[in-house]
């Protein structure tokens, strides 16, 4: 699996991971060190290489990382990009990343005439060095007919990929419109990036909520430990720090988030002017919200009641794993009887999304999301 990491340098990834689970929060996972060790390599040549000539960087063998959902390939990510020694990098879930292509290339075309992926990919080659796609899938015939000529100039331009997936490389696209045209873009990707598989048989997502309450109810120090507790165990025990996403030029604020994980107040995310977008952005960009202090609703807050229902909307139709403090029990959490008949589905959705079978199968469906 790609060249050996010598003995004599730093293996941050490994060493992030074996504090966590000699701290009890992950359990010991063969693949996942495979992995790690993987992840160590690109870090370590990323940070070795020189430009070549004309100073023209030459790009590092990447790494594909695929697995079933749950099997720590997230979490391995958050932990490969915060040690990688590279200034220029980003991070960036796969859909975004083509809408924002997408965008490029019709902006391109209103004034200027021939192939736009020149023009549209030197932005990217000069700022960014490293990129790292989340939830890498190919599902339609335009993001499909793209990719060999946009990974053919970022391969070459010197940018490195590090992805994670679901499918192996030779599976995306399958059965697609045209899969022949695509094939070449196979075989440029496997010569890119080193597949690197997470298939054990353990969803490690679904045992964080194992032995837990996804829901508490009422206030006090015993729900903010309840939560707290919860939060580090989603977390592997690493308390998170605040971030920064933008959704159609603007920047939604993120209280804290680690590991794939978001913490949000409940007037963070439905006292804000925010909207359906970004409750989308947050679904991409996170496998698993908390959210804090949820009130109970009365005919003063009718803006954030509208938003509690699309942001449940958002997450439960994605797939997103949910757990939330709520101010009263759910049979109550409409007291305005005018709204209750809006909140049937919301309230039967947060019931769902509380089970273990939604939690089994919560990813699958936001994978399954992606398709249409």
């Amino acid at each position: 699996m790609g060249t050996p990491v010598p003995q004599s340098l730093p293996s941050p990834v490994t060493l992030a991971l074996d504090r966590m689970v000699a701290a009890g929060a992950l359990t010991g996972d063969p693949l996942q060190s495979a992995a790690a060790r993987e992840l160590d390599r690109v870090a370590d040549e990323l940070a070795e290489a020189r430009p070549a000539l004309f100073g023209r960087r030459k790009a590092v063998k990447g790494a594909y990382l695929v697995g079933a959902v749950g099997r720590g390939k997230t979490m391995l990510m958050d932990l490969f990009f915060a040690a990688v020694r590279v200034r220029r990098k980003r991070r960036v879930h796969f859909d975004e990343f083509m809408d924002e292509l997408h965008a490029a290339i019709t902006e391109y075309r209103k004034d200027n005439q021939g192939d736009p992926i020149a023009a549209v990919t030197k932005p990217i080659i000069a700022d960014t060095r490293l990129l790292c796609l989340d939830e890498f899938q190919v599902q339609d015939i335009a993001n499909a007919m793209l990719l060999g000529r946009l990974f053919e100039k970022l391969f070459a331009g010197g940018v490195t990929l590090v992805a994670t997936s679901n499918t192996p490389p030779d599976r995306l696209y399958w059965n697609g419109l045209n899969r022949q045209l695509f094939l070449p873009f196979l075989e440029l990707l496997n010569a890119g990036v080193e597949v690197v598989p997470l298939d054990g048989p353990t969803d490690y997502r679904r045992l964080k909520f194992e032995g837990e309450e996804v829901y508490q109810f009422g206030a006090g120090p015993q729900v903010d430990a309840a939560m707290n507790r919860l939060w580090l165990r989603l977390t592997g025990g690493v308390e998170g720090k605040p971030e920064t996403l933008r959704s159609l030029g603007r920047e939604i604020l993120v209280p804290k988030a680690a590991m794939g994980a978001a913490r949000f107040s409940f007037k963070a995310l439905c006292a804000a002017p925010l909207g359906a977008r970004d409750y989308l952005k947050l679904a991409h960009s996170y496998d698993t919200l908390m959210v804090e202090n949820v009130p109970q609703f009365v005919r003063t807050n009718p803006s954030a009641a509208k938003r509690f229902i699309l942001l449940i909307d958002t997450l439960y139709d994605r797939g997103i794993k949910l757990s939330a403090s709520f101010a009263v029990p759910l049979d109550r959490l409409v007291a305005d009887s005018a709204n209750a008949g809006e909140f049937d589905r919301t309230l039967s959705r947060l019931d769902e999304m509380r089970s273990r079978d939604y939690l089994e199968a919560a990813h699958k469906a936001r994978t399954d999301a992606t398709k249409a």
